[in-house]
């Protein structure tokens, strides 16, 4: 059974809901917009963030979630442009306070790498192995 939260309607209590929020877009596309994340493991590293409010991956629709692969190509697109040290990259996104999601709204972590930066995980303060 799935607990997961999804509305058409922006949530109060949610970062990625609000105006100040909507300063932070860098990109946008259909029903996802990229921002930089707060927190970067690696320079460039971006969230891309559905514009409806829903609580995770799982509960994103099929247009959010084509909206955000079409998003992750346009990022790297401008990532190596911008960059061309960046050699790979992550994507991924954490679902549950379990995963490590800090805030309850459906978003995809974008993570430049380059071969000068060690890799032993994403979540900076969970990389003790």
């Amino acid at each position: 059974m799935e607990n997961t939260v999804s509305t058409d309607m922006p949530n109060s209590d949610c970062p990625f809901c609000g105006q100040v929020f909507e300063s932070q877009i860098v990109e946008t596309c259909g029903t996802v917009v990229a921002v930089g994340d707060a927190s970067p493991v690696s320079e460039g590293h971006m969230l891309i963030v559905t514009v409806r409010h829903t609580e995770d991956i799982f509960s994103m629709n099929d247009d959010e979630r084509t909206d955000a692969m079409k998003m992750v190509g346009i990022l790297k697109r401008r990532a190596l442009r911008i960059d061309p040290s960046i050699t790979g990259f992550n994507i991924g996104a954490n679902c549950g306070v379990s995963a490590g999601q800090h805030v309850m709204h459906a978003h995809i972590h974008f993570i430049p790498r380059r071969d000068t930066e060690p890799v032993k995980g994403v979540i900076r303060n969970k990389m003790a192995y």
